[in-house]
């Protein structure tokens, strides 16, 4: 995808694989002067997920951001995050990413920061979550960043969580079932993003979600 200068860009994609598929992506954005580029990705299904949506913002001012959500399943490898390309002035970014395990799933956020020399002023933060669903699941965060220039902002935070027994103890005391305790969490979880699609995006990842908790994904 090229953005030309001064133009705004939205490209959301919901992925519902079947379990016997490997999911290898490539998706690439290149953003001019004050363009901006989203990428708003949820993966979901498939044996194995590879993806990393890349933006190289080559403007003054251009701005990049990928929302990122991936739930890997029983047997199931979600290996997702971005990269950020910063080669210009003033330009900034914004990576989010949420990935969630059950069982004996592996998630795994992998994403570089890249910023040029010469590209004064630029802007980039990272925020990585992971949530865990049981004693089996696991989840890696693999960040990486390259900077050549001196007058940047960068910031970065990861965080790893279990859903743990005090909440589902509260939550089921008010009357839910563990089940749906544990989906409470989730979709607190994962709030920050499903908040940013459009009402019938948010419906259907709401619904896979609830699915692959219920293993019935695939």
């Amino acid at each position: 995808i090229i953005v030309k200068e001064g133009a705004d860009v939205r490209y959301t994609t919901i992925q519902n694989w079947s379990h016997n598929v490997y999911n290898l992506v490539t998706k690439r954005a290149v953003v001019q002067k004050g363009g901006r580029m989203s990428w708003i990705d949820a993966n979901l299904g498939s044996k194995v997920t590879m993806k990393y949506p890349s933006v190289y913002l080559t403007g003054e001012g251009a701005h990049g951001e990928v929302l990122s959500v991936a739930f890997a399943g029983d047997d199931q490898h979600q290996d997702a995050g971005a990269k950020m390309i910063h080669a210009a002035p003033n330009t900034t970014s914004i990576i989010t990413s949420k990935g969630i395990s059950k069982g004996s799933g592996i998630q795994s956020y992998r994403g570089l920061v890249k910023i040029y020399a010469g590209s004064h002023g630029a802007k980039s933060t990272v925020r990585c979550d992971a949530l865990m669903l049981d004693d089996t699941a696991r989840s890696s965060t693999y960040p990486y960043m390259e900077i050549d220039e001196d007058d940047v902002t960068i910031g970065h935070e990861a965080s790893v969580s279990k859903v743990g027994e005090e909440q589902l103890f509260y939550l089921m005391s008010r009357g839910l079932s563990e089940a749906d305790a544990t989906a409470m969490v989730v979709n607190g979880f994962i709030e920050p993003i499903v908040k940013t699609l459009p009402m019938d995006y948010a419906i259907e990842m709401n619904r896979l979600i609830q699915l692959q908790m219920q293993g019935a994904i695939g």
